[in-house]
């Protein structure tokens, strides 16, 4: 994974409060509690858009936010930076830190096709907790926001791209992964637990099919 250092000029830095979250998602109480148990602080602290980077918006990307989320445990539940996605219209990449460690978030979100302020947003894209103070590497090089945009989530992919594949196929098929190994996890304690050869085999013949199904995905040509 890697931490970008985010030019001077898209410096934003505004503390962004609760209550404006609350009020632009009708926040229940059980998402407050979750605001005040588990979020020191959220500051909007960059902004990527053409007049503070120099690179043109697209009809899709039109700015890409960068959120610095402090928590107040280790713990975050999903849905608080999914309240914050739905009351920012913009794509928004987090880092979250806690204890001196940070880690990236964020989840492929675009324009609803019906027009108007509705976004969709897709499956979390998470990297490991990494120091504070790595080293941070300055934004590539792209021809306008969303190439940019694909390039800071895709980071956050552990698998590398195929030939032609786009980003959100490229998520879909890290969540295949994912899905693939938790069943493969299931198998493998099922394993340990059975007594019975016969069932031990047929678990047995799940794992190899299944092992076999994470290879194919993880390949870099789709067989």
């Amino acid at each position: 994974m890697i931490l970008f250092d985010y030019p001077r000029q898209s410096y934003f830095g505004r503390t962004l409060p609760k209550a404006k979250i609350y009020a632009h998602t009708a926040a229940s109480t059980r998402l407050k509690e979750l605001f005040v148990r588990q979020i020191d602080q959220i500051v909007w602290k960059f902004k990527l858009a053409p007049e503070t980077i120099n690179i043109p918006a697209t009809e899709i990307v039109s700015e890409i936010q960068i959120f610095a989320v402090t928590l107040k445990t280790g713990e975050l539940h999903p849905d608080v930076l999914r309240s914050i996605d739905i009351a920012i219209p913009f794509p928004i990449v987090y880092e979250v830190s806690y204890e001196g460690k940070v880690k990236v978030m964020a989840c492929y979100k675009r324009p609803h096709e019906s027009g108007g302020e509705k976004w969709i947003s897709g499956a979390w894209l998470i990297s490991d907790w990494m120091p504070e103070n790595a080293g941070r590497q300055a934004l590539p090089v792209k021809l306008d926001l969303a190439a940019l945009y694909d390039e800071l989530l895709g980071t956050l992919i552990p698998y590398p791209p195929r030939q032609g594949e786009s980003l959100q196929q490229r998520i879909r098929r890290a969540e295949a992964i994912s899905r693939q190994q938790k069943e493969l996890t299931k198998m493998e304690a099922a394993l340990e637990k059975e007594k019975q050869f016969n069932r031990k085999v047929e678990i047995n013949a799940g794992i190899r099919n299944t092992k076999q199904q994470i290879d194919r995905l993880k390949a870099l040509t789709e067989e």
